[in-house]
């Protein structure tokens, strides 16, 4: 039915509470953010929380959440679950069951942090990063395409496209200072392989 929609019709499907579009937005997705998050985390159960939590969420929030970019904003919801994960395993130095126990004002506090560390490395990939880098940089960690996709997007090899992203990685590492920083930084934003 939905499959040759594009996701902002999807998307004003699911706000109308058409389930078979919801399970079309599922499918389409939650393999990619599993494997995105596993690559960081390596616990499938906690994996596999992360991605159901956020998709009950999209669903329970679907009349009010006003969505650009579907792909990009489940894998920033992928992200900051990450970071809240850690961020809790940091703290208490010892597994919590999932978010339950974590206060309303630490995970507002986490998510002013997670705003903040974004900000930067936006601000260093806006500011810092020459044009080239910037734009494949921006299509690898933001838009989240593959360095195949790149390469073919811009005409270029895919080594070309590896080493620009290597190159805006050591930029961005050192951009910031704080151990703390880089340590999210570099789990949250580029676990993943160049």
């Amino acid at each position: 039915m939905t499959k040759s929609l594009s996701d902002d019709i999807i998307l004003s499907l699911i706000a109308n509470g058409n389930p078979r579009a919801f399970r079309e937005v599922y499918d389409k997705y939650s393999e990619s953010m599993f494997h995105y998050a596993f690559k960081i985390l390596n616990n499938r159960e906690v994996c596999e929380d992360i991605i159901q939590n956020i998709f009950v969420d999209l669903w329970s929030k679907r009349k009010n959440v006003n969505i650009k970019n579907l792909k990009a904003y489940l894998f920033q919801c992928v992200k900051f679950q990450i970071f809240n994960y850690i961020r809790n395993r940091k703290i208490s130095n010892e597994d919590l069951t999932r978010l339950n126990l974590i206060d309303v004002s630490v995970n507002v506090s986490l998510h002013m942090e997670y705003l903040e560390l974004e900000e930067l490395i936006i601000d260093i990939v806006e500011n810092q990063l020459p044009n080239r880098c910037k734009e494949i940089f921006v299509l690898s960690r933001f838009e989240h395409k593959s360095n195949k996709e790149i390469a073919n997007e811009l005409g270029i090899t895919i080594q070309a496209v590896k080493n620009q992203i290597s190159k805006g990685i050591q930029k961005i590492k050192l951009g910031l200072q704080s151990e703390e920083v880089v340590l999210y930084f570099f789990l949250i934003y580029f676990s993943f392989p160049v």
